[in-house]
């Protein structure tokens, strides 16, 4: 991984590094070489702590390759006279408050998120429990690929030190009861959680437990490989139909690393993210609590929750697809409610990234003060139709230079005016073009979807 390799790898993506388990990037060699990189960034050039030992903190979900990442992950970091706090299985936020917590100048997590358990992923939080920026992943990026760090070499008494921390899971469960009021309880309440074999399969349970309700928990026996198999936030309709089954009052559904969260009423229907961020936001707004009156989403999120916002006294500001522009954005703001449809949610006033068990809460508490059934609540919003196509293409030239395709656009554009939208945009990690209509008219925007996907096939469609 040395000299022009640079030029045409990269290992960090849109979250961190991910892939296929020892498949580079994701290999024991490139996690130690990623390790002694980071540990001499955050040792070097890292703002968090000027004097004593240094220390960096990693934890983990549940998959298999989990092991081997974790110990390469040690070697590296000790390697370069850093010390490595190791916390084992922990919810991504859970690693994310530790770090804080311990005053550590950074912390990893081994994970792939929703991905299934062949995949991994290395994500780094700085010392304040915010992701990395680009500018520095490239910095440690340079560190793994030009070698220029190999020559160092402490010894004897400077070589790091690797201790086990006991107490994260239950310091980071009395953090997460800590976001609601004191005092209040959650008694009456029947809830089914589905924990996806994953890191919540004992925080979640456990927190909820503490608070009061009773639970009936589903897939919280992680064996390394089942971790998101046909459960968990990516197949919602499990606890919907687990909530219809035991006539309970709601349900929660996380994805492997619990920073994400699907709710289902107590009918069984699904509720988003978008529509936890409307009960939410629009919550937060009456009580005068939603800093600069402002809830920061995706250009993913459905129209409704702009409109809702503004009719309320509120307004939407929306940012490109990813949790990291979503936290940017919030930060810069200074925002404190943000998230995707995708039930990624940040509440800012009770953490720094996503955090599946926290966001449930949010709504939980407006529950039991309200009185109101989930079913109740998200009818503050009624999202607008959608159609979503994904196109397979050849290539991908400038869209506005396909002027037969910019046209329909422009047409459907106005055509619905301030009551819908079109999204016209390349995937980022695919050979594929999206395309997203929203409106009030299904049959309008269909067929607008359709005309436009015609003249995208013949331009640039495989």
């Amino acid at each position: 991984m040395k000299g022009n390799s640079r030029r045409d790898t990269k290992l960090f993506g849109t979250d961190g590094v991910r892939g296929v388990a020892n498949v580079e990037p994701v290999t024991a060699e490139t996690a130690l070489k990623l390790g002694r990189a980071a540990a001499h960034w955050f040792k070097t050039t890292g703002d968090s702590r000027e004097k004593g030992k240094h220390r960096i903190i990693i934890g983990k979900d549940t998959r298999l390759s989990g092991y081997m990442l974790e110990n390469a992950m040690v070697a590296g970091i000790t390697s370069m006279g850093v010390d490595a706090l190791v916390v084992g299985p922990l919810p991504t936020p859970g690693v994310a408050y530790m770090t804080r917590s311990l005053r550590c100048d950074a912390g990893i997590v081994l994970t792939a998120s929703h991905n299934s358990y062949e995949d991994n992923g290395i994500k780094f939080f700085r010392h304040d429990g915010y992701k990395l920026d680009d500018k520095v992943e490239n910095e440690i990026e340079e560190l793994v690929f030009t070698g220029r760090i190999d020559s160092i070499r402490p010894t004897a008494t400077e070589i790091g030190k690797a201790m086990r921390i006991d107490d994260a899971l239950g310091r980071y469960i009395e953090f997460v009861k800590s976001s609601i009021p004191r005092g209040l309880s959650l008694e009456g309440l029947r809830i089914v959680v589905d924990v996806g074999n994953g890191a919540t399969y004992k925080s979640t349970p456990c927190i909820l437990r503490e608070l009061g309700a009773e639970i009936i928990v589903l897939h919280n026996n992680p064996n390394g490989t089942n971790i998101n198999h046909e459960c968990g936030s990516t197949y919602p309709d499990v606890v919907a139909a687990a909530v219809k089954q035991h006539g309970v009052n709601i349900g929660i559904s996380h994805d492997g690393d619990g920073d994400r969260v699907i709710l289902a009423d107590e009918n069984g229907k699904i509720v988003d993210g978008d529509a936890v961020l409307a009960i939410t936001a629009l919550a937060a707004l009456r009580r005068g609590q939603l800093r600069q009156n402002t809830l920061v989403a995706t250009v993913m999120s459905n129209l409704a929750l702009d409109h809702v916002m503004e009719k309320a006294g509120g307004k939407v500001v929306r940012t490109a697809v990813g949790d990291r522009h979503v936290i940017g954005k919030m930060v810069e703001l200074d925002a404190n409610i943000g998230g995707e449809q995708s039930g990624h949610l940040i509440f800012r006033d009770h953490g720094t990234t996503g955090d599946g068990i926290v966001s449930a809460l949010q709504v939980l508490v407006i529950m039991m003060e309200s009185g109101k059934k989930l079913s109740e609540l998200t009818t503050c919003i009624t999202p607008y139709p959608q159609v979503l196509k994904n196109l397979k293409v050849k290539a991908k030239p400038p869209l506005e230079e396909i002027p037969s395709v910019m046209e329909l656009v422009h047409a459907a554009e106005s055509d619905m005016g301030n009551k819908g939208r079109v999204l016209l945009r390349y995937s980022g990690t695919e050979p594929k073009v999206r395309l997203l209509i929203e409106g009030e008219d299904l049959n309008k925007i269909q067929a607008h979807s359709q005309r436009i996907v015609e003249k995208l096939q013949k331009a640039i469609g495989v």
